[in-house]
């Protein structure tokens, strides 16, 4: 995907933020659009990391399975 392919899906994108992240300042949001979109919420005109459907879906089976816990 180009930039302007990028920029064009990024501002068409419905983004969205974790509930349990309401009224905190740090937090990403996700769009789902042909791909998976992840962005900074403090910064929405800001990048967008873009990941396959197949990528996202195994990060999440990673974070459910506890795989990225520090402690």
């Amino acid at each position: 995907m180009n930039s302007a392919e990028t920029q064009r899906f990024a501002k068409a994108a419905q983004f969205k933020k974790s509930r349990l992240s309401e009224g905190v300042g740090n937090c990403v949001e996700v769009a789902f659009v042909e791909a998976v979109a992840v962005r900074d919420s403090k910064d929405p005109d800001g990048p967008v990391l873009w990941f396959t459907v197949e990528e996202w879906t195994a990060f999440i089976d990673g974070v459910q399975a506890g795989e990225f816990d520090l402690l």
